[in-house]
């Protein structure tokens, strides 16, 4: 049974990443569920994630444009 280490870091058996679709170097979000609960959830491509996200007429008409017009090129 995996533990928790002093650097607070655990290994997760191969077999569980194997079933879930992670290897690694990949990139996960761990947020807590719960008392003595852990999520990892592995994170394919935060464009993906976030695209879309905000509801229509959060920006107004054409800010998002004047915006990226004042960043240093």
């Amino acid at each position: 049974m995996p533990r928790l280490s002093s650097k607070n870091q655990i290994t997760v058996p191969v077999s569980v990443l194997a079933e879930v679709g992670l290897r690694s170097g990949d990139a996960v979000i761990v947020r807590p569920a719960g008392p003595g609960r852990v999520e990892v959830e592995g994170v394919r491509d935060l464009i993906d994630r976030f695209a879309g996200s905000m509801p229509p007429g959060t920006w107004p008409s054409g800010e998002i444009d004047r915006l990226r017009d004042e960043w240093e090129r």
